[in-house]
């Protein structure tokens, strides 16, 4: 975040008190007081010797001051918001990979990122703040003031790492107008105004809550109230007292949510919502349906990205097209369909998923090998499959390295999700690579089975097989209470053999 930004929130605030962080059980925090805290903070930061390009970890449970502290150290410096259920092996690690000049953590509040800063000889400040005053207004305990400079569009405001499943984790840093641009696309798709109101569920450690439910209301003079994170059995309360517009979650949550919709009928009737969106994971065309009919408004799917700032593609607001099981058009960055040989390829034909535009980041830090595989004459490669049809949009085959090559049969482990969804009897399923002695790699699957349901593996297999071609139906099926997920809520399909104690598939 810069000067841009910046000004938006201090053009809003000279134009009245219209909320603009809010929280459950708090007061809310109003534009005028939005600026003045990021101003304050940013004094403060400066006091404590933090300059753009400098790196603060920031270690907060999720809500509304874990909002204004991203807003506030990328507004003058480089946000690095971490996990706060890392260990301490953990923090000490990424606040030694990103060089952290800083760490923020909640006044009186153990975690052991304190002790991993004391390793590293990293300073400590402690953020203050009073529930009975307004959500998210905070201070830096004994942090002296000092003029503060403000990011340029250049200047790097946000840094994260990719997940690393299969490698290190990458750097990722994202500059000032790479967030601006994203949060600009975002509202632009959604068409937020100063009249939206959006929950947001999503943790406040990842690019998706910072950018599609904060930085995007914040870029458009809206309001967001920031939950303490993701809990099926509290949305709805939340949902009753904030009276969102809208709400953005990945697919998990929004089942969960649905689970417990039928006994929350009154708050959906009189919450209205005008949009539902979903982005950072595939959702199932049948979730995708049963949102729209519960809720009443139009689900927008978006596709997103670490290296993106969020955002590259969704689906659109009515009269726009939306297509359940694509995550639409192009929605900011451009976004194309490339060959193995570097060539772009013409619409309806299978490639690899690329982009490029002013929200793309410039390349990861500390890493050419990445750079050089990863970019292609001036594209950012997603590691995605996929296809553009007629009109714009894409679908998604899945990961790259989450193909599964089953005796040198290609097979999209999306494709036979879809397919497994549709049976009555599944809540979740997610389909993976099984090493197998013969073949390299077998299907395999978990299901999670909706309550009260029962159904056995000949049977899930025989219904599958009606849909898909006989080496795309698992052999192996695997049902369990509940699907292993990353921190964010998104379904872990690579490494999901290993973690389950799965070493090798059965007799083909």
């Amino acid at each position: 975040m810069s000067a841009e930004i910046l000004s938006a929130v201090e053009r809003f605030a000279s134009r009245g008190n219209g909320p603009a962080i809010g929280a459950p059980g708090r007061p809310d925090l109003d534009y005028p007081a939005l600026a003045a805290q990021i101003a304050a903070g940013a004094r403060q930061l400066a006091g404590l010797g933090v300059a753009p390009g400098d790196a603060v970890a920031i270690v907060l449970p999720n809500g509304p001051e874990m909002a204004t502290a991203f807003l506030t150290v990328a507004a003058c410096a480089t946000a690095a918001p971490l996990n706060p259920a890392y260990t301490e092996d953990e923090y000490a690690f990424y606040m030694e990979d990103l060089d952290a000049k800083l760490l923020i953590v909640a006044a009186g509040v153990e975690t052991p990122a304190r002790a991993a800063a004391a390793r590293l000889g990293v300073r400590i400040a402690e953020l203050a703040h009073d529930a009975t005053e307004p959500a998210g207004a905070f201070t830096l305990v004994d942090a002296p003031g000092a003029a503060a400079r403000r990011n340029g569009p250049d200047d790097v405001a946000l840094v994260l790492h990719t997940s690393g499943t299969t490698s290190r984790p990458k750097i990722v840093p994202l500059t000032a107008g790479n967030i601006e641009a994203s949060a600009g696309h975002i509202a632009a798709a959604l068409h937020l105004t100063g009249e939206d109101r959006c929950l947001n569920i999503m943790p406040l450690f990842h690019i998706h809550g910072l950018i599609a439910a904060v930085l995007s209301s914040v870029s458009a003079g809206a309001y967001v109230c920031c939950s303490p994170g993701f809990n099926a059995m509290r949305v709805f309360a939340w949902m009753h007292e904030s009276r969102p517009s809208w709400y953005t979650a990945v697919p998990t949550m929004h089942q969960a949510i649905l689970s417990r919709a039928g006994r929350n009928a009154d708050v959906i009737s009189q919450t209205k919502l005008r949009l539902i969106r979903s982005s950072s994971a595939s959702l199932p065309a049948p979730v995708f349906h049963e949102l729209e009919k519960t809720f009443g408004c139009p689900v927008i799917e978006s596709y997103g990205m670490t290296e993106a700032a969020h955002q590259m593609a969704s689906n659109q607001l009515p009269p726009g097209k939306r297509k359940p099981g694509s995550v639409g058009a192009a929605a900011g960055p451009e976004v194309s369909i490339m060959g193995e040989d570097g060539s772009l390829l013409a619409q309806g034909e299978t490639g690899e998923i690329v982009i490029r535009g002013p929200n793309v980041t410039p390349g990861y830090r500390n890493n050419p090998k990445a750079n050089a595989e990863n970019w292609t004459n001036g594209w950012f490669r997603t590691g995605d499959q996929g296809v553009m049809d007629e009109d714009g949009f894409i679908s998604i085959n899945g990961r790259l390295k989450e193909i599964i090559n089953r005796g040198g049969e290609k097979v999209s482990p999306r494709e036979v999700d879809d397919v497994l969804m549709e049976h009555p009897a599944v809540a979740q399923a997610v389909a993976f690579a099984l090493p197998h002695e013969k073949l390299g790699e077998e299907v395999a699957a978990v299901i999670v089975l909706k309550e009260g349901a029962s159904a056995e593996a000949k049977e899930i297999r025989e219904f599958a097989a009606k849909s898909l071609a006989a080496f795309k139906v698992p052999r192996e099926i695997i049902f369990m209470d509940e699907i292993p997920k990353g921190a964010t809520g998104k379904l872990q399909r690579i490494g999901l053999a290993d973690k389950l104690g799965l070493t090798k598939a059965g007799a083909a």
